[in-house]
Parts: C-alpha cells; sequence; structure tokens
C-alpha cells in the first residue's frame, strides 16, 4: 500500500512541478540529487521563511558561512577520520546499502545502535533479500566515508555535510557582536553535502540537501537557569523517553516540567530547545498528531551528546521517519577547534573567570519537511470526481491566490491585469486565462492555492469580484478596494469564506 501510494505521490510530485530527479534526467540522473521545480521552490522558500520567522522570533540571528572548507577544520571536527557509514554488499548483483537504515525501512526497530554482528544476525534472523535482485547479502560489515572532498588551491578540502561546523568557527566574531554576553544563538539555512551510499526515499536521504541548524551558546553553569522556560514548562509535548520505548510501542503526553522532575530531560535551557523544534514544524501545519518526539537510546548517542531527541513525522510514504535532531553538544565543538587552531574559545563571567560555552543544537534539513507537507496534504485520486486533493495549510502554500479572468475578453483581462499588478506586490500570484473556468479552479486547487479570484461581467460595473475556497468551494463577491486586507486575514484564518 505504502509503494503504491509513494508512487502516486511522486507523480503527482513531478507532474505538477514540485520536484524533478533525479538529475540531470537528460542524462539518465545521479541518485541523491533533485530539481526543485517552479511549485516545489515557492514551497521550499514558504518553509524556509517559517523557519527563518521562528528562530528569530525566539532570538537566534541568522548568517551565511563558506560551504567549503579546509580538512584541518574537518579533523577537528571528527568529520575526516570518523564520519562513515556502515555498509552491505549484495552478492549476486554487487548493489550497496546502508546497513542500518536499510533494515529500518522494512522493519519497526532502530538499527542505527546496533554493532556490526547485530546488523548481520538480523538479516540473517529476518531473511531479508536484496531489493534490486532479490539476492543474498555477504556476510561481512564494510564503512564508506561520507565526506566529498575536493582540492582548493593544491590544498586538500571538503565539502562541508553539515552546517554546525562552520557556525562555530566564527566563535570569537560572535562574541565581539553579541559583546561578550552568554547566552546567544544563531542560525543557519544552507547547502550540505554527503556521499550517501545509497540514496533512497526521494529527498529524505540526498547527497545534496539545505540544512537548517540553529546553535544556541550557553554558560554550563546556567543550564537550569532559563528564564524562557517558564513560559512553555506546562506545556505538553507527545515525548517518547528512553524508559518509554522499553515497555510502550508510541509516545505519551508529557509536560516539560515534569520531563524535568522525572530525569528525562536534563536542564530547563535543553528542554525548551525541543520545545522550539517541536514549535518549527507545528508553524509549518504539521498536525500534531502526526509528530513525536523520540529519545535516543545511551548507545545511540554520539559520544560527545549529553542528550539527544529526534523529531519524528509519521508519514504516509514511510511511517515515522526522523526530520530533525535536539542535540547538547556540551563544550566539544569550541575545544576541539580551539585545539587544533591553537585559539582560546572561551568566554568572561561577570566573576570574571572564563569558561568554554556549551552548544545546544537544533538541526534539521528543510527537504524532509518540505516532502512531509506533501505526503500529508496529497491525496489520491477520487476515481468518482477525477480530483486530486492537495490541501496544504493555506499560509504555506506555494501560491497565495490564483486570478482567472472568466473569459479571455480584453476588457476583464485589463481589470483582472491592474488586479494582479496591485495584489502581487504582497502576494504570490497565479495569473491563468487558459480553458474553462471548472478547469482553472481544478488546476489551481491541485496546486494547493487556497483562494482563486474571478472577474466577472459585473466586476466591471460594481467593482467587486468572487474569492473562492480550496477547500470548501465556497465563495463570496469582495470589493476590489478591499482584496488585500481580505485575502491576508484568510490566509492568516482571522476570516473564513
Amino acid at each position: 500500500m505504502k509503494q503504491e501510494f509513494l508512487k502516486e505521490l511522486t507523480s503527482f510530485i513531478q507532474n505538477k512541478g514540485f520536484i524533478w530527479g533525479p538529475e540531470p534526467e537528460l542524462y539518465e540522473g545521479m541518485s541523491g540529487f533533485y530539481t526543485y521545480g517552479p511549485l516545489g521552490k515557492l514551497l521550499k522558500n514558504k518553509v524556509e521563511n517559517s523557519v527563518r520567522r521562528v528562530f528569530q522570533s525566539n532570538g537566534l540571528w541568522e548568517l551565511e558561512a563558506p560551504t567549503i572548507l579546509p580538512d584541518i577544520v574537518w579533523e577537528a571536527s571528527g568529520h575526516l577520520n570518523t564520519f562513515k557509514d556502515r555498509i552491505i554488499e549484495c552478492e549476486k548483483c554487487r548493489a550497496i546499502f546502508r546497513a542500518d537504515k536499510f533494515i529500518e525501512e522494512t522493519h519497526d526497530v532502530n538499527a542505527d545502535s546496533f554493532s556490526e554482528k547485530e546488523l548481520l544476525e538480523f538479516i540473517e534472523k529476518n531473511k531479508i533479500k536484496c531489493p534490486s535482485c532479490k539476492g543474498s547479502f555477504k556476510p561481512e560489515i564494510r564503512t564508506q566515508s561520507l565526506m566529498m572532498k575536493t582540492i582548493v588551491a593544491g590544498k586538500e578540502a571538503s565539502l562541508r555535510p553539515e552546517t554546525a561546523t562552520s557556525t562555530y568557527l566564527p566563535y570569537r566574531r560572535f562574541n565581539e557582536f553579541f559583546r561578550g554576553k552568554i547566552p546567544f544563538g544563531v542560525f543557519q539555512i544552507g547547502k550540505a553535502y554527503r556521499n550517501e551510499i545509497s540514496p533512497r526515499q526521494h529527498v529524505i536521504r540526498s547527497r545534496e540537501f539545505t540544512q537548517a541548524e540553529g546553535q544556541l551558546f550557553v554558560d554550563p553553569k546556567e543550564k537550569n537557569n532559563w528564564e524562557k522556560y517558564d513560559v512553555i514548562k506546562n506545556t505538553k509535548l507527545p515525548l517518547w523517553t528512553s524508559k518509554l520505548q522499553k515497555s510502550e510501542k508510541t509516545y505519551k503526553l508529557i509536560s516539560l516540567d515534569e520531563a524535568i522532575k522525572n530525569k528525562d530531560i536534563k536542564t530547563k535551557v535543553y528542554a525548551w530547545c525541543i520545545w522550539l523544534a517541536y514549535e518549527q514544524f507545528i508553524s509549518l501545519g504539521i498536525p500534531q498528531e502526526k509528530i513525536r518526539l523520540r529519545q535516543h537510546h545511551p548507545e545511540e548517542k554520539a559520544f560527545y551528546a549529553d542528550d539527544a531527541w529526534d523529531v519524528e513525522i509519521n508519514l504516509n510514504a514511510f511511517g515515522w521517519t526522523e526530520v530533525c535532531g535536539v542535540h547538547d553538544r556540551t563544550d566539544y565543538d569550541l575545544k576541539q577547534h580551539s585545539k587544533f587552531s591553537k585559539n582560546e574559545l572561551t568566554a568572561r563571567r561577570e566573576d570574571n573567570s572564563t569558561f568554554v560555552p556549551h552548544v545546544l543544537e537544533i538541526a534539521f534539513g528543510t527537504d524532509r519537511p518540505v516532502f512531509a507537507l506533501l505526503d500529508i496534504f496529497y491525496t489520491k485520486k477520487s476515481k468518482e470526481e477525477g480530483k486530486t486533493l492537495f490541501k496544504l495549510p493555506y499560509n504555506i502554500s506555494p501560491v497565495d491566490v490564483s486570478i482567472f479572468p472568466l473569459m479571455k475578453k480584453p476588457e476583464l483581462v485589463k481589470t483582472a491585469n491592474k488586479i494582479k499588478d496591485d495584489l502581487e506586490k504582497e502576494f504570490i500570484i497565479d495569473f491563468d486565462v487558459s480553458g474553462s473556468i471548472g478547469k482553472r479552479y481544478l488546476r489551481s486547487a491541485e496546486s494547493g492555492t487556497p483562494f482563486a479570484i474571478t472577474i466577472d461581467y459585473d466586476s466591471l460595473d460594481k467593482n467587486d469580484v468572487t474569492i473562492r475556497d480550496r477547500d470548501t468551494e465556497r465563495q463570496i463577491r469582495v470589493k476590489i478596494e478591499d482584496l488585500s486586507l481580505v485575502i491576508r486575514k484568510l490566509l492568516n484564518k482571522e476570516m473564513t469564506i
């Protein structure tokens, strides 16, 4: 059923101009690389602008750093020697796969924490075969570096596999900008690259992708002295703690204060970061019942992490899928870069004592929430009506408003163009005069556009137009001079049709 849905969803995504690939399609494509078409790019822009608003409204500042850095940086961060994935190879067709993710795609287990022996035993016990040729896998696990290498002016360098490391490097500049005051927060939205072994699941796992990562620099002594926590401490989140995972199949709604008291979450500032990560996806319009927060098992965490949680979304195509990681990275990164660069990376308290800040990280890509929105809000064609429903949240839809002259008559087109020129100063507009009005309504709805404006002959006499709601198909007449205000209220759900 999931494969059938994914096939239909992929066809919709391609045909409607959301995402094309693997690219370049003209040359048979290379897995892990995709092009965002006109509607896809608009949707991705909306997602990234939402991310910006949430981070900025919570005190984080945006920056942009290089995507290529010398290998000494990646040696310091640990990526150069340890950023590898475990692979299995088919004995028959020689296809290779990332062992843990390949298991997770077909079985409801968390294989990331499996040892090499456990991976092989699981494959043998469950008689897992190669999906390409149904052959058996070699009884061995190999590793492959995920770093993409290059040469810059004769020196070894690598494309960044994440934005986090490049965010830590200007730490001394941050200290100047924030006048030496800790805490402070910064974030980046930008490209990252990984030499993925076998990219699968469309843009969920790509070789080139966009990350949005927030980094909060805090005094380790002040982790439980966080004023913003008091505002959200009674908020109940869908927490699937490592304790619960031993006995429960799913999450429980638990207040952050209760999680702190039960020591499921160690510090108030980290609890606030988990809440902020959750808010990112709620702000995108992902339904609450589709989201859970899963805590990493002790053996699953990175060695430098004091705690780690994932935001997961229940996708129609792939089930529960990780879309974001929240990590308490302690002082590991700044100490490593201080050691390798031979520069002091510290902060100073009011009592003049110095310390290395701890870093709390909210790390996710923007491709995965884009896919999640497409997956969740797409509804397969109704055989009776021949319709595809794509009911994206109004505020995140790629196009805000469609404008349709009722007929392709000069006087109607002229008025419609005047309305378009005015509205596109504030909104994303689609202007369409081709085909019957019914077909245009259908095309608009399939693209996710929430509202359609129709200009008819009454518009010329009465200076008003029809606004049609995508979901309810209800219509109202609105004065042309009031259109901007009405559309703004409709998009923000301050009024309905």
